[in-house]
This record gives structure tokens, sequence and C-alpha cells, in this order.
């Protein structure tokens, strides 16, 4: 079993200051630990917080050419290690081997390709005339990512805060930590200057609020539930810093395709887009809207593709879903499925227990409802595992409430053949991301959220500004 007693602060690997124990890391696959890591304290926040202050003080000043320069390195390092990160990812939070290196570390890359790209153009400064308008980073930035997306939300919050010049503190997942282990590996062979980047390992309610309440942290940047984000906020407060949030959602999928072939496709790829990472995204399109007289169609050809896809080990060939990460997150599923079955929806394909011949591991079988009613749980609750609920609609207007009726607003998908159809309900769907006719990943696009689903916003150019600070500078021109 891999042991990790120590954080990466100031540029060195040391032992807690302030050590609160050590947590097993379980393998979801078989249930087993596979490694133990530290959990640090208000003491290793203080020590953190402090080697990035004092980083910063020069760190902030160097050129956009230089902390291009240093992004490329990164990049590079990245690259040279993805096997390892691919490895720690599949142990830690169950993703196939290959989704595991193609998607997850995948994401990771691209988001640091695209600020390089971004930083290319990106105007730091400009007049407006006898002012100088200059962009400035925000400071002290700490930063809360999730086990679902590990290296996705690491990179698309590390990459813009090194390009604007920030000093940071992460706190990956004390679910899914080891990846970002190996990803302050990464910087410090990258040759990030000792204090830019930092981690420690820790649970929310101690490391994070350390971090969300600290004084001289200019910004808290978390991804992750809603309960956690309002926590933040709350801690960030007292401090009127800065507060980015990427958090839940329950995004709808409506389906206005009119002939029957082009119906069924946007099913069958809806379908298998929901139980992408085993359904265990927050962007997931978990409500699919359809009319009500194709509801029994819908409800055969989604049945039809959850049983072809391919439920095990993470580490066995051909695996399309592996398990969720966690006994509390099956047991959550377990309870909503339950909830599902019990309010009336009808059960098309999956349902209770494991897959067969699955006899430990966290699998959840695919599971598609339909005859989903607006207001039964599993129509209005983050479910975060693979299961689709097929709701009814009579009219364009009535899919475009239904869709609407949510407290979240982090993304929405319209399929229809109609572009210009597609493109008159997107422009009325309450959500950051509203995606047409399935379209490809694309990590120069905003990515946030409306309502309940936080602020702020990531990726790309976007990602870079919400890490800036404006400054006018009247008379500079004389």
């Amino acid at each position: 079993m891999k042991q990790y007693g120590q954080f990466y602060i100031d540029g060195a690997w040391v032992d807690p200051l302030d050590g609160q124990g050590v947590l097993e890391v379980i393998d979801p696959s078989i249930e087993e630990a596979f490694a133990t890591i530290a959990l640090g304290g208000r003491g290793d926040v203080n020590r953190a917080v402090a080697a990035a202050s004092k980083a910063f003080e020069s760190f902030y000043l160097t050129t956009p050419a230089e902390r291009l320069e240093l992004l490329k390195s990164v990049l590079s390092v990245y690259q040279k290690r993805a096997a390892d990160l691919a490895w720690a990812i599949s142990h830690e939070m169950g993703a196939p081997k290959r989704m595991a290196l193609e998607n997850q570390v995948g994401s990771g890359a691209a988001h640091i390709r695209t600020m390089i790209d971004v930083m290319k153009d990106y105007r730091f400064e400009r007049m407006i005339g006898k002012t100088l308008v200059a962009k400035e980073a925000v400071g002290v930035v700490a930063m809360i990512t999730p086990w679902n997306w590990p290296l996705n939300q690491i990179t698309c919050k590390v990459a813009p805060a090194l390009a604007a010049g920030c000093t940071m503190i992460l706190k990956p997942s004390e679910v899914a930590p080891i990846s970002g282990l190996v990803f302050a590996e990464i910087m410090h062979e990258a040759g990030v200057p000792a204090g830019v980047f930092n981690l420690i390992n820790g649970d929310g309610p101690t490391v994070g609020e350390a971090m969300a309440s600290h004084p001289d942290v200019h910004m808290i940047s978390i991804t992750g539930s809603n309960r956690a984000g309002v926590a933040v906020a709350k801690a960030a407060a007292a401090t009127v810093k800065r507060v980015h949030q990427e958090l839940g959602g329950k995004s709808a999928n409506i389906i206005l395709q009119d002939a029957e072939a082009d119906f069924k496709a946007a099913v069958r790829q809806g379908t298998l887009e929901c139980f992408d990472n085993t359904g265990q995204s927050c962007n997931a399109a978990t409500r699919m809207l359809v009319p009500h007289e194709r509801m029994d169609l819908a409800a055969s050809v989604a049945a039809e593709a959850a049983g072809s896809v391919t439920v095990g080990p993470a580490d066995r060939d051909g695996v399309r879903l592996g398990p969720v990460v966690s006994q509390m997150q099956y047991d959550k599923i377990q309870d909503l499925i339950g909830s599902g079955i019990s309010e009336g929806a009808t059960l098309a394909a999956g349902g209770l227990g494991r897959p067969e011949g699955l006899n430990r591991g966290y699998f959840v079988r695919p599971t598609v409802f339909a005859d989903v009613k607006p207001g039964m749980r599993i129509e209005r609750e983050e479910i975060f595992g693979p299961v689709l609920s097929i709701v009814g609609y009579e009219n364009e207007e009535d899919a475009i409430r239904i869709a609407n009726d949510t407290v979240y607003g982090l993304a929405a998908y319209v399929s229809s053949s109609d572009l210009d159809r597609a493109r008159r309900v997107a422009r009325r769907l309450r959500a950051g991301n509203v995606h047409i006719n399935y379209p490809d990943w694309d990590t120069y696009a905003p990515f946030g959220g409306m309502k309940q689903s936080g602020n702020g916003r990531e990726y790309g150019e976007f990602g870079l500004d919400d890490f800036l600070e404006i400054k006018g500078v009247i008379g500079y021109a004389g």
C-alpha cells in the first residue's frame, strides 16, 4: 500500500504541522484501500498561505511571456506523467483505464493547451482615453477540487491562476487525492517557483474552512456540492474575498426531433452521454424531455442503450462504466432508485443492486426511468450516478417550462434537426451552458452555472478573467 504522508508547501515536501490523522484511500472497484494520505489542519493552511503570500510579492510582477513559458513547461511534464496520472485516477475514483487516460488525463492537458493559446493574444492592459486599464492577479487563491473529474478541475483552476500571476493553495478531494499529489510533483519538476503552488490534503470542515476564512486568501474557487459551496461562502464572507463556485446540476435534455430515425438517435446518444463517467458529472443530461406521445419509444431506445453498456472494474478491458466512487455514493444512488420505483415511475432498465456477476465494488446498474413526473425525487435531486429520468412534455413551451423548473442552472441540451428552432429554445433556457445537437467538448467556451449551480466561469479566457482584478490608472497618459 502506498503511503503519502507529506504536503507540498513552498517548493518542498514537508510533514504536517497540524496533522489530523491518516485516511485510507479506497479503490472503488474492489472496496479496498490502496493508499493512505495524511490529513492536515489549520496550522498547515497557515504555513501554505504564508508561503503563497511571500511568493506573490514577486510572481505577480512576472511578465505574461514568462508565465506563458511556465505553462508550456507544465504541459511538457504533465504529458510525460500521463500514465502515472491515469493509474491514480483509475484506482482512486474507478474510471476505466482507457477513459482515465484519454478523457480524465486528456481533459487536464486540454485545459493547459487552451490557456497557452489564450495567453498568446490576451490583453492584460489597454488605454481608454488617458486611463490605463490593467488586469492584475487577484492574489493568493485557495482551490477546492472534486473527486469526479480530478484533473479537469485542478487544471481549469491552476492554469488560469498561473497565467494571471496568482499564487495558490490546492486542496484536492480527500476521496480521490492521489492524482493531485502527482500533479504537485509535475509542478515541481516543471520549475514552478517555490510558494507559487502549494498542496494540502484534508477534509472540507477542517482544511476547506480554514482556507475559506483565512484573511490572507484573496479568492477561493470551489467545485463541489451545493452544501459545500454554501459552507465555503459563509466562511469567506467575513473577509470579503472573491468566491468562485461551480456546484451541482440537474440538466435537462430536450429532444425536439421530428423524424423517427433522428429521434431514436438523439435518445440513444443522450442516454449514453448521461452515463458517461458512470453518471458522475455535474453537467450530465439526467432529465430527458420527450413528447408524451413518444414516451414508449424513448423508453425502449434508452433501455436498449443502457443494456449495451459494459459495467466492470476499472482495469478490465472493454469496460465503459466503472464503479461509483464510494459506499456513500452507492447508498445514495440506491436510495434514489428506490424512490423512483416507489413514486410510480416506470423502470425501463436497470434498478436496484449491482449488475449481475459483480459481487463487490460500488457498481450500479445503468438505470432508465420512463413516465417520470415533475416533482419526483429522481426528477428534482442530483443523483450523481448512471440514472436517467425521462419526462414527457406537451409542446415546446411546456418543455422549456419543465427544463427551467429547477434550482440548478449549470447545463442544458437541445436536440433538433431544425437548427433555428434549437437556437430559439436554447436562448430561453436558464443555464450557463446550452449544448445543441451534442457538440464536441469546447475548452474555449465559458463553463459555469446560473442559480444554485454557482457563480463565475471557468475555461479559456473566461477562466483567466476570473483570476484577475481590474485596475484603472487615471491620468496615465499624462
